[in-house]
């Protein structure tokens, strides 16, 4: 009877094979999570119900070509199922490169670029033309690159020699230990606008005797 039928209608043969295909591919596409060692660059993404490759592609801005690439062991990119793994390319950002005569300088929390100008001892509207990438000077955030112009070295007049400044030192400070008075310190460096807002890494003149 089942051969007559077969014989009788051969399209449902036909569409138990395609179905029977289908599922096999399903099948070879269910990778479990723990598997799925996905490649640099990548991120591991969990298939959700009504995700595919395409609707991936596009949720993460990514190429739908470059999401495949990454994925060579989905065998049909057409048949991903829910709690499937998928490896999605990360954004890869060029590193900030900083123009001659500057350096990279990674923005703090709370830094704004009116602080940073200040830190260096330089004009802020110095600072915000080296930096033309930045679109918007009032709002810069953590971890961001800004350059920061290089200052010619500091020649410090005869009768005094450089000194840099360490972390915790203040003018008062740094005049207590070469044994010098607060005043001959300012009068000494005409260049530091803030004597109460020194950093560390700055260059600063100590007066001898």
């Amino acid at each position: 009877m089942e051969e007559q039928e077969k014989l009788t209608n051969p399209d449902s043969t036909e569409e138990v094979e395609n179905t029977q295909l289908e599922e096999k591919q399903v099948e070879d596409n269910k990778v479990e999570p723990h598997q799925v060692c996905c490649p640099p660059n990548t991120f591991a993404y969990t298939v959700q119900p009504g995700d595919t490759m395409f609707t991936i592609a596009k949720k993460f801005n990514v190429s739908l070509d470059a999401l495949v690439a990454a994925n060579p062991q989905i065998a049909n990119p057409n048949l991903i199922v829910p709690g499937q793994t998928v490896c999605v390319p990360k954004e890869v950002k060029p590193e900030p490169t900083c123009p001659p005569n500057t350096f990279a300088y990674t923005v703090q929390p709370g830094d704004t670029m009116f602080l940073i100008a200040h830190r260096f001892n330089m004009p802020l509207q110095v600072l915000i033309d080296a930096n033309p990438q930045i679109k918007d000077p009032n709002r810069i955030y953590p971890g961001q690159t800004v350059c920061v112009p290089e200052k010619p070295p500091l020649t410090c007049p005869p009768g005094s020699f450089r000194y840099t400044v360490k972390p915790g030192d203040s003018m008062w400070s740094i005049a207590q230990r070469f044994n010098i008075t607060l005043d001959k310190l300012i009068k000494a460096n005409p260049t530091v606008k803030d004597p109460a807002q020194i950093s560390p890494c700055q260059v600063i003149c100590i007066p001898c005797g």
